[in-house]
């Protein structure tokens, strides 16, 4: 079957238990030539090349990695949902002239956060505000352009939109820590060793280990080598060259929810010091001067190849370093 959008998974769940041979296919790989095309010629070509064994089925896990899937997919959204409340609930205070997300680091601390909970109360004194303010923002910025950014005019509806924002977000919050505590208690369960495995690599803990275990699964079998998971992810490079001159050398499509974890995990790799991974970007970004964030990318493609290693040969992560000699 076609592997579009979600329509194919409520077909594959019923089939699944009586076949004894499900092939999920990326339509890329299969189109027909151009021509008249319609839904029955679709299945007759599929048919064809099954026939043929010219088909080869996409990755789809056991139902347990599904489950986990599911839960991390939700908390990628849940994710997406409380940067966008916070930025509503930011406009809303702006909107009452309340300006102190211009000197916190950022919307989600918590400073910031007391501000807001103190507000959605009806507390609108400047003076009483300044008392959840960390003492370290009021040093470098001074005490009275706080009382300043916290001065306001706020009426009884502004109130009402900040009580219900934080609520938002809060209940957003709760739903994530719901998903990952049931992602914690399924990777105990069934999956303890690669779990522990996984967080002997720089840059990766306990939620983006879990999350790597969601999407790639336990057993990297399906992957022929690291190369392969790489391609699979969407972290391998471009190699478009024609006649001398270079035409792309962006990254592919891929998994976007684990490239994403990578990448984050990435930024924390390069800032583990004494690890191969940051000695590796120090010298790429410091001393080549390449594009941090390409870099970060390539350093994203090492965890995973990594990653393959840990998961296949079921090991814990050894560091990389020059004066290691290969056993005979």
């Amino acid at each position: 079957m076609e592997s579009t959008s979600v329509y194919w998974m409520p077909v594959w769940r019923v089939l699944e238990p009586y076949v004894a041979e499900l092939k999920l296919v990326n339509p890329y790989f299969i189109k027909q030539l151009p021509g008249k095309k319609s839904d029955v010629k679709d299945a007759e070509w599929i048919a064809t090349c099954l026939l043929k064994d010219l088909i080869r089925g996409s990755y789809v896990p056991g139902d347990t990695i599904q489950q986990l899937r599911q839960y991390d997919r939700r908390i990628s959204d849940l994710n997406a949902e409380c940067v966008r409340k916070l930025g509503k609930l930011d406009a809303a205070l702006q909107r009452c002239n309340i300006r102190i997300s211009n000197y916190v680091a950022t919307t989600d601390g918590k400073s910031y956060k007391e501000v807001v909970r103190l507000l959605s109360e009806g507390i609108r004194d400047p003076a009483e505000l300044l008392k959840v303010i960390h003492s370290r923002i009021i040093n470098r910025v001074g005490k009275e352009v706080i009382i300043s950014s916290l001065t306001g005019v706020i009426s009884d509806t502004d109130i009402d939109v900040i009580r219900q924002l934080r609520e938002e977000v809060d209940l957003a919050q709760r739903h994530k820590d719901e998903c990952q505590s049931k992602m914690d208690i399924i990777c105990q369960k069934y999956f303890p060793e690669q779990l522990k495995n996984l967080q002997t690599i720089p840059g990766i803990k306990g939620r983006s280990a879990t999350a790597i275990i969601a999407e790639v699964g336990s057993d990297v079998s399906s992957f022929q080598d690291a190369a392969h998971l790489v391609s699979w992810c969407g972290l391998k490079p471009r190699n478009e060259e024609s006649a001398g001159k270079i035409k792309a050398r962006s990254i592919t499509h891929g998994n976007r929810y684990l490239r994403k974890t990578l990448v984050e995990c990435a930024w924390a790799a390069s800032k583990t010091q004494g690890c191969y991974l940051n000695k590796f970007s120090y010298y790429q970004t410091v001393v080549r001067r390449k594009n941090k964030m390409k870099v970060q990318v390539a350093i994203a493609r090492k965890i995973l190849t990594a990653v393959w290693y840990v998961l296949h040969d079921h090991v814990a992560y050894r560091d990389y370093t020059p004066d290691i000699v290969p056993a005979a």
